[in-house]
């Protein structure tokens, strides 16, 4: 990035923030902070180590400083300014989740454009959401988005705050589905048998909540797509699952035309077929529904993250705050585009043009010098794809 540039970036971004008033996190003092300024070169330093009392008051820092990120710790510390993690002191910390489209598996990268990644990640939000919400009832909760390539959730209920590395790590597990055991799902009650002296017993998946749930609304819609089909059409689609043949197929076939309530009710010993291909449906809903977050983000009780309502260095949008009824309305190339950058257009030197959607438009960009709404100049400069020129 060229000086020119930088400083063009560093006067808006100061101009933003004059214009924004930011809100700290809840025990702002007790978080370290830290910011990336706008240097030359390749590199990226970050200032670290700061309390709120050394950089004073938060907005009038941003725009002193106008830096190209800033940051506030996940960690909340006796003393945030020292210079070492012991020194600090940690106290408690929120719990943490991040969401980065790059590293969604749903992604492809190369082929999906900017918007379907972030509508893909917004589509991993939710299921995220639904998981805190859901299995853990969590409700002290922020929603952000990054400004960049995804979203942030922060769960502040006090019955997490003091939770170690490990424990956050099975949470991690969990909305990911890892090591998910189909056994551990299944309750065993005993059934006096009609006209039998001998008791018998019957398994039932838990489908209250949880993966069981989860699991069980999948097979259910196979159940049901099943009874859709012709016979021959429903027993061959059986028939591709391993080790289901001829008989068992046919077995599970009159299961679901003949006890569907069984079924819907999560018993899976109406036949051993039966129990056989619903436990392959925990692979399915663990492809389908486990939240792909980053494990490093949840699992660091020190974490600096990204300061809501601040500018993302790498993109010029803003970093939001969501309520929990904006998140399905909420359009980041559109809601999270500065308001002090529209309503003007600049010259850039664009060096990787391209389609760039913004601001509810679709750009189709050449290479070479050119005038552009400032906003999506700011976006192109910011990623590294043009520099300012001269007006």
């Amino acid at each position: 990035m060229e000086e020119r540039t930088r400083a063009y970036l560093r006067g808006r971004f100061r101009d933003h923030y004059r214009r924004t008033e930011l809100s700290p996190p809840p025990a702002a003092n007790e978080r370290e902070w830290g910011y990336i300024p706008w240097t030359e070169g390749p590199d990226t330093t970050m200032v670290r180590h700061r309390s709120l009392l050394e950089l004073g008051d938060l907005s009038e820092f941003l725009v002193r400083k106008r830096p190209q990120h800033v940051y506030f710790s996940a960690g909340r510390f006796r003393d945030p300014g020292a210079k070492s993690m012991h020194e600090k002191d940690w106290q408690s910390a929120d719990l943490v989740f991040d969401l980065d489209a790059d590293h969604l598996p749903s992604v492809t990268l190369g082929e999906d454009s900017y918007a379907e990644m972030l509508a893909k990640c917004k589509d991993a939000l939710l299921r995220l959401l639904a998981f805190l919400e859901n299995d853990f009832a969590f409700r002290n909760m922020e929603i952000v988005f990054s400004g960049g390539r995804g979203y942030h959730v922060h769960v502040r209920d006090e019955n997490v705050l003091e939770l170690d590395r490990e424990h956050r790590r099975e949470i991690v597990d969990y909305v990911r589905g890892i090591g998910l055991d189909f056994e551990e799902l299944i309750e065993t009650e005993t059934v006096a048998g009609l006209g039998r002296k001998t008791p018998t017993e019957r398994r039932l998946l838990q489908i209250q909540g949880g993966w069981g749930k989860r699991i069980h609304a999948h097979f259910m819609d196979f159940v049901d797509d099943l009874l859709a089909m012709e016979e021959d059409a429903a027993l061959e689609r059986l028939q591709e699952f391993d080790g289901i043949g001829e008989g068992k197929a046919q077995a599970t076939l009159n299961a679901a035309r003949n006890n569907r309530e069984g079924l819907e009710s999560g018993n899976v010993t109406v036949h051993t077929a039966v129990e056989q291909l619903a436990q392959r449906f925990a692979e399915t809903a663990v492809e389908r529904d486990n939240a792909p977050i980053d494990e490093p983000v949840t699992t660091d009780t020190n974490r600096l993250i990204r300061l809501p309502g601040s500018l993302h260095g790498g993109s010029g949008l803003k970093t939001v705050r969501l309520e929990r009824d904006e998140i399905a309305d909420f359009e980041p190339l559109v809601d999270a585009v500065p308001e002090t950058f529209k309503g003007q257009e600049i010259t850039v030197n664009v060096t990787d043009g391209g389609e760039v959607q913004l601001g509810g438009d679709s750009f189709t960009i050449t290479d070479g010098n050119q005038s552009l709404p400032e906003y999506v100049a700011v976006f192109l400069m910011a990623r590294g794809r043009a520099e300012k020129e001269k007006e």
